[in-house]
Protein backbone atom coordinates (compact mmCIF):
# COMPACT_ATOMS: atom_id res chain seq x y z
CA UNK A 1 0.00 0.00 0.00
CA UNK A 2 1.31 3.59 -1.35
CA UNK A 3 2.03 5.63 1.09
CA UNK A 4 -0.82 8.94 1.16
CA UNK A 5 1.18 12.47 0.37
CA UNK A 6 0.77 15.04 3.13
CA UNK A 7 -2.21 17.52 2.78
CA UNK A 8 -1.10 21.11 1.68
CA UNK A 9 -0.10 22.90 -1.23
CA UNK A 10 3.53 21.78 -3.25
CA UNK A 11 5.88 23.82 -3.57
CA UNK A 12 6.02 24.11 -7.04
CA UNK A 13 2.27 25.07 -6.79
CA UNK A 14 1.94 28.98 -7.56
CA UNK A 15 0.20 31.09 -4.26
CA UNK A 16 -3.50 31.47 -4.31
CA UNK A 17 -4.82 33.58 -6.56
CA UNK A 18 -1.69 34.33 -8.78
CA UNK A 19 -1.92 33.37 -12.73
CA UNK A 20 -0.15 30.41 -13.76
CA UNK A 21 3.04 30.00 -15.37
CA UNK A 22 1.71 29.31 -18.47
CA UNK A 23 -0.87 31.71 -18.18
CA UNK A 24 -1.13 35.09 -20.47
CA UNK A 25 -0.15 38.26 -18.23
CA UNK A 26 -2.64 41.15 -18.48
CA UNK A 27 -1.99 44.21 -20.48
CA UNK A 28 -1.86 46.99 -18.99
CA UNK A 29 -4.70 48.83 -18.90
CA UNK A 30 -5.77 52.58 -20.54
CA UNK A 31 -4.63 54.56 -17.81
CA UNK A 32 -1.72 53.22 -17.38
CA UNK A 33 -1.03 53.42 -20.89
CA UNK A 34 -1.77 56.88 -20.82
CA UNK A 35 0.34 57.57 -17.55
CA UNK A 36 3.82 56.45 -19.63
CA UNK A 37 2.91 58.55 -21.99
CA UNK A 38 4.51 61.86 -22.12
CA UNK A 39 2.18 64.94 -23.13
CA UNK A 40 5.28 67.70 -21.92
CA UNK A 41 6.97 66.65 -25.40
CA UNK A 42 3.37 67.01 -27.59
CA UNK A 43 3.07 70.55 -25.71
CA UNK A 44 6.36 71.70 -26.94
CA UNK A 45 6.32 70.36 -30.44
CA UNK A 46 3.09 71.69 -31.02
CA UNK A 47 4.75 75.26 -29.77
CA UNK A 48 7.93 74.77 -31.77
CA UNK A 49 5.57 74.62 -34.96
CA UNK A 50 3.52 77.29 -33.98
CA UNK A 51 6.30 79.56 -33.03
CA UNK A 52 8.19 78.97 -36.82
CA UNK A 53 5.35 79.34 -38.44
CA UNK A 54 4.51 82.33 -37.16
CA UNK A 55 8.63 84.14 -37.07
CA UNK A 56 8.87 82.73 -40.76
CA UNK A 57 5.28 84.24 -41.80
CA UNK A 58 6.07 87.68 -40.33
CA UNK A 59 9.70 87.77 -41.78
CA UNK A 60 8.02 87.23 -45.12
CA UNK A 61 5.38 89.80 -44.74
CA UNK A 62 8.11 92.70 -43.65
CA UNK A 63 10.34 91.27 -46.62
CA UNK A 64 7.53 91.57 -49.39
CA UNK A 65 4.38 93.77 -47.85
CA UNK A 66 6.35 96.53 -46.03
CA UNK A 67 4.78 99.63 -47.11
CA UNK A 68 1.15 97.04 -48.23
CA UNK A 69 -0.86 98.89 -45.34
CA UNK A 70 -4.29 97.39 -44.37
CA UNK A 71 -7.36 98.51 -45.53
CA UNK A 72 -9.00 101.20 -43.45
CA UNK A 73 -13.03 101.73 -44.55
CA UNK A 74 -12.92 102.90 -48.63
CA UNK A 75 -9.09 104.45 -48.10
CA UNK A 76 -7.06 102.06 -50.49
CA UNK A 77 -3.12 102.89 -49.67
CA UNK A 78 -0.60 103.09 -52.24
CA UNK A 79 0.81 100.61 -52.93
CA UNK A 80 -2.44 98.85 -52.16
CA UNK A 81 -2.32 95.46 -50.16
CA UNK A 82 -2.82 92.00 -51.71
CA UNK A 83 -5.98 91.13 -52.50
CA UNK A 84 -7.33 87.27 -52.83
CA UNK A 85 -10.50 85.71 -53.34
CA UNK A 86 -12.72 88.69 -54.39
CA UNK A 87 -11.41 90.56 -51.36
CA UNK A 88 -12.19 88.01 -48.83
CA UNK A 89 -8.24 87.80 -47.83
CA UNK A 90 -6.43 90.58 -47.65
CA UNK A 91 -2.38 90.20 -46.88
CA UNK A 92 -1.52 93.47 -46.02
CA UNK A 93 1.02 94.99 -43.22
CA UNK A 94 0.01 96.44 -40.01
CA UNK A 95 2.21 96.81 -36.28
CA UNK A 96 0.21 96.37 -33.37
CA UNK A 97 1.18 98.06 -30.40
CA UNK A 98 -1.68 96.16 -28.63
CA UNK A 99 -2.54 92.75 -27.63
CA UNK A 100 -4.22 90.13 -30.26
CA UNK A 101 -6.56 91.71 -33.01
CA UNK A 102 -5.76 94.93 -31.99
CA UNK A 103 -6.77 95.32 -28.77
CA UNK A 104 -5.23 98.18 -26.49
CA UNK A 105 -2.38 100.48 -27.51
CA UNK A 106 0.97 101.75 -27.47
CA UNK A 107 0.39 102.54 -23.63
CA UNK A 108 -0.23 99.27 -22.91
CA UNK A 109 1.93 97.75 -24.34
CA UNK A 110 4.33 96.91 -21.64
CA UNK A 111 1.59 95.22 -19.56
CA UNK A 112 0.65 93.22 -22.27
CA UNK A 113 4.27 92.07 -22.55
CA UNK A 114 3.78 91.05 -18.99
CA UNK A 115 0.79 89.39 -19.25
CA UNK A 116 2.46 87.07 -21.89
CA UNK A 117 5.27 86.40 -20.27
CA UNK A 118 3.06 85.51 -17.37
CA UNK A 119 0.55 82.99 -19.72
CA UNK A 120 3.83 81.02 -20.99
CA UNK A 121 5.62 80.45 -17.29
CA UNK A 122 1.79 79.07 -16.40
CA UNK A 123 1.44 77.36 -19.59
CA UNK A 124 4.94 75.45 -18.99
CA UNK A 125 4.47 74.46 -15.32
CA UNK A 126 1.44 73.15 -16.27
CA UNK A 127 2.24 70.90 -18.68
CA UNK A 128 4.66 68.71 -16.60
CA UNK A 129 1.08 66.73 -15.14
CA UNK A 130 -0.57 66.62 -18.51
CA UNK A 131 -1.79 63.42 -19.67
CA UNK A 132 -4.52 64.40 -22.27
CA UNK A 133 -3.52 64.51 -25.92
CA UNK A 134 -6.26 67.13 -26.68
CA UNK A 135 -5.25 69.44 -23.44
CA UNK A 136 -1.48 68.74 -24.68
CA UNK A 137 -2.49 70.20 -28.34
CA UNK A 138 -4.37 73.04 -26.64
CA UNK A 139 -1.86 74.35 -24.11
CA UNK A 140 1.28 73.95 -27.47
CA UNK A 141 -1.49 75.97 -29.39
CA UNK A 142 -1.22 78.89 -26.83
CA UNK A 143 2.28 78.84 -25.44
CA UNK A 144 3.43 78.91 -29.06
CA UNK A 145 0.88 81.73 -29.79
CA UNK A 146 1.75 83.70 -26.97
CA UNK A 147 5.85 83.58 -27.51
CA UNK A 148 5.21 84.44 -31.28
CA UNK A 149 3.84 87.75 -30.25
CA UNK A 150 6.61 87.77 -27.46
CA UNK A 151 9.48 87.56 -30.02
CA UNK A 152 8.27 90.60 -31.81
CA UNK A 153 7.68 92.74 -28.17
CA UNK A 154 11.35 91.65 -27.47
CA UNK A 155 12.57 91.92 -30.56
CA UNK A 156 11.07 94.77 -32.74
CA UNK A 157 10.51 98.74 -32.70
CA UNK A 158 10.69 100.83 -31.18
CA UNK A 159 12.42 98.94 -28.24
CA UNK A 160 12.70 96.18 -26.06
CA UNK A 161 9.85 95.00 -24.17
CA UNK A 162 7.95 97.59 -26.11
CA UNK A 163 8.01 95.92 -29.53
CA UNK A 164 5.12 96.33 -31.88
CA UNK A 165 3.83 93.15 -33.27
CA UNK A 166 3.50 92.65 -37.39
CA UNK A 167 0.03 91.97 -38.04
CA UNK A 168 -0.60 90.89 -42.33
CA UNK A 169 -4.13 88.80 -42.59
CA UNK A 170 -7.33 91.24 -43.05
CA UNK A 171 -10.94 89.49 -43.20
CA UNK A 172 -14.37 91.96 -43.99
CA UNK A 173 -15.14 93.13 -40.73
CA UNK A 174 -12.86 91.81 -38.39
CA UNK A 175 -9.33 92.96 -36.94
CA UNK A 176 -6.05 92.57 -38.34
CA UNK A 177 -4.38 89.27 -37.35
CA UNK A 178 -1.41 86.74 -37.62
CA UNK A 179 -0.95 83.25 -37.37
CA UNK A 180 -0.14 83.32 -33.18
CA UNK A 181 -3.04 85.36 -32.69
CA UNK A 182 -5.18 82.17 -34.56
CA UNK A 183 -3.20 79.72 -33.01
CA UNK A 184 -4.16 81.81 -29.59
CA UNK A 185 -7.65 81.46 -30.70
CA UNK A 186 -7.89 77.75 -31.59
CA UNK A 187 -6.16 76.96 -28.46
CA UNK A 188 -8.39 79.04 -26.26
CA UNK A 189 -11.84 77.85 -27.91
CA UNK A 190 -10.40 73.63 -27.99
CA UNK A 191 -10.05 74.68 -23.91
CA UNK A 192 -13.41 75.53 -23.47
CA UNK A 193 -14.97 73.00 -25.76
CA UNK A 194 -12.58 70.35 -23.60
CA UNK A 195 -13.71 72.19 -20.45
CA UNK A 196 -17.32 71.78 -21.43
CA UNK A 197 -17.51 68.09 -22.10
CA UNK A 198 -15.90 67.68 -19.07
CA UNK A 199 -12.27 66.53 -19.88
CA UNK A 200 -9.71 66.82 -17.39
CA UNK A 201 -5.77 67.55 -17.87
CA UNK A 202 -5.57 64.05 -16.83
CA UNK A 203 -7.39 62.82 -19.66
CA UNK A 204 -10.33 61.58 -17.67
CA UNK A 205 -14.06 62.82 -17.93
CA UNK A 206 -16.20 64.31 -15.28
CA UNK A 207 -19.20 62.49 -14.86
CA UNK A 208 -20.98 65.84 -15.36
CA UNK A 209 -19.43 66.19 -18.97
CA UNK A 210 -21.00 65.70 -22.13
CA UNK A 211 -24.28 63.34 -21.07
CA UNK A 212 -22.61 62.14 -17.81
CA UNK A 213 -21.46 58.60 -19.26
Amino acid sequence: MSTPEPEGRPLDAPEPGAPGLGAPQPEPGPAAARHRTPRLGVVLGVAVLVLAADIISKAIVVARLSGRHCLAGNVVPSPPPIRLLGGVLTLCESRNPGAAFGIGGASMTIVFTAIAVGVIIFIVRTSRTIQSLAWAVALGLLLGGATGNLTDRIFRAPGPLRGWVVDWIQLPHWPVFNLADSAITCGAVLMVLLAALGYRLDGTRHPSGGDGR
